[in-house]
């Protein structure tokens, strides 16, 4: 898409955070449902799911694209944790599975109180090493995205995984369908997308945020209701804005819930990250394409 088609700037402050003449580039478009992208500054290659093809691509700057993993048990969202390994929501296993350094693949948890998780979609590695992520139940409705099942778990929760101990502890309940999550920079606010919309076309299009207090939340509330489409993944710059898949756009808001512009996609977006050496380039998934925008922000590195 040409730059001058891609940004509807609602708020000065957007020209600050976006690059007027950059446009949209296509890095690959042959998925059937792009998702979970995550940046390797290390080895410089993003790798994201392809969920119904059951399989994790791989890009190269100046190589292009070739298959990372497959199969993949239907991995969704990916992250990596403090030493750097990937971690990822399988929807196959219905588990999180973390990827090690010799390529073997560990199950961290797959249960919660004596019974299988629904499906893990997203999840993000905080500072001290515990790993949150949101359980719907997108996995296990169809054979699309992994394998039809009956739901074992009461409700769709948000968790907090400590791979220290071993302990897995639900942080809040409140979500319909609890999706991508994000902390903020300082990581006192956890930020968590609720996707109930894909189901129930009465339910909002919200991203709630949360205080976080060491190991729990407390104080749920709106952050913001999307305008333009269901919110899905997002990420966090390090002035505390939030970008956020928004349907057929990216939107971006402040910490205090302001809108401040939109990046119009070429397809309706399912989640995004920063990545490149400056991690200045907005890299983001959609609904059979990838895609990238350089910007004026820089992501949060985690790790």
């Amino acid at each position: 898409m040409a730059a001058s088609n891609a940004y509807d700037y609602i708020d000065k402050k957007f020209y600050d955070l976006t690059i007027g003449i950059a446009a949209i580039e296509t890095l690959y478009d042959g998925c059937r449902w792009s998702e979970g992208p995550v940046w390797f500054e290390d080895g410089n290659y993003l790798v994201w799911s392809d969920i119904p093809n059951n399989r994790l691509l791989r890009w190269v700057p100046d190589l292009g694209v070739s298959v990372f993993r497959m199969p993949s048990n239907y991995i969704n969202g990916n992250t990596r944790d403090r030493e750097g390994r990937l971690v990822s929501c399988s929807h196959g296993a219905r588990a999180i599975l973390r990827t090690e350094p010799d390529g073997t693949i560990t199950t961290l948890v797959s249960h919660f109180e004596g019974k299988r998780l629904n499906s893990p979609n997203d999840l993000v590695v905080k500072s001290d090493g515990t790993i949150w992520f949101t359980d719907p139940t997108y996995g296990i409705i169809s054979d699309y995205e992994g394998y039809k099942s009956p739901q074992e778990q009461v409700g769709c929760y948000v968790f907090r995984f400590d791979p220290a101990d071993g302990s897995l502890t639900v942080v809040t309940d409140e979500l319909k369908k609890p999706n991508g999550l994000a902390f903020s920079p300082d990581e006192t606010v956890l930020y968590v997308a609720d996707s109930g919309r894909s189901h129930d076309p009465d339910w909002p299009t919200v991203i709630r945020q949360y205080d976080v207090n060491g190991d729990r939340l407390s104080n749920g509330r709106v952050f913001v209701e999307t305008g333009a489409g269901t919110p899905d993944g997002f990420r966090i710059d390090t002035e505390g804005n939030v970008w956020t898949s928004a349907g057929p756009s990216i939107e971006c808001y402040n910490s205090s819930g302001a809108l401040l512009g939109r990046i119009r996609a070429p397809q309706a977006v399912s989640n995004l990250t920063f990545g490149g050496p400056r991690r200045n380039r907005l890299f983001f998934t959609s609904t059979q394409a990838v895609y990238s925008v350089f910007v004026a922000a820089s992501g949060v590195q985690r790790p």
